[in-house]
């Protein structure tokens, strides 16, 4: 019998949020192994469990972790915020796991925060739509940048992850720029910050507004498309019915 990993998206962290299956992985797993943050936002559901971490950067570290544990006949649980096969680490557990041929991975999906983010605004994304991570750890900016004007010329709507952080504040302010070449400024966006987690907030503003506007890595980003519209506190994008 193989030993088996499984690889657990589990949402914005909130055990709300979790998925019935997500838990469930969890509750049969002897140890969890994620990022420092991720193990924290479990809370005391799961601390009588075998709780690993790794820091920020060890990625593959921590995936080797995770088949060195299930080698000793432990059930594994990898866990990353979100969808693991969304920005996560399920790819990478496939391509370290080809030195580890005797484990089975299974991948539990998650709520990734373009679909909890988009909920709390309304419905940005409720027609053709492309996520874009403007983080340049993995992917140069000149990829990034080409990857914004295909979806602005597209007519995409938008979701935004990693629009900021410590070491890149002005991210976000260039995707504008790119974006305000050839769509309008008034294009309506929303934002939302600690998507599920304490101190959430959702706000809807114009795209020029959106330039100037402070956000972190825990924001995720919405640009509308062109059939977008903001009504209130929410960013609609319409599916085009005729009513």
């Amino acid at each position: 019998m193989k030993n088996k990993i499984y690889i657990v998206g589990m949402g914005p962290g909130k055990e709300e949020m979790m998925t019935v299956e997500a838990i469930r992985a969890l509750e049969q797993s002897d140890v969890i192994i994620g990022y420092t943050v991720y193990i924290k936002l479990l809370g005391e559901r799961f601390s009588e469990k075998e709780l690993r971490s790794t820091p920020m950067r060890q990625e593959k570290e921590r995936c080797v972790l995770c088949y060195e544990e299930a080698a000793k006949g432990k059930q594994v649980a990898l866990i990353c915020s979100g969808d693991a096969g969304i920005y996560g680490l399920a790819s990478l557990m496939y391509e370290v796991g080809a030195d580890y041929p005797e484990t089975e991975l299974e991948v539990i999906a998650g709520v990734t925060a373009a679909s909890s983010g988009a909920a709390l605004l309304g419905a940005p994304l409720n027609h053709d739509f492309c996520v874009i991570s403007l983080s340049d750890l993995l992917t140069p900016w000149e990829q990034i940048e080409k990857r914004l004007r295909a979806a602005a010329q597209g007519d995409f709507a938008i979701a935004i992850y990693n629009p900021s952080s410590r070491h890149r504040p002005d991210y976000l302010q260039r995707a504008c720029d790119i974006l305000l070449d050839s769509v309008e400024e008034t294009r309506p966006c929303g934002y939302v910050e600690n998507i599920g987690r304490e101190n959430t907030v959702a706000e809807v503003c114009t795209l020029k507004e959106l330039r100037e506007r402070e956000v972190t890595m825990f924001t995720t980003v919405f640009i509308g498309n062109s059939q977008s519209a903001a009504a209130g506190n929410k960013l609609i994008t319409k599916r085009g019915y005729r009513i």
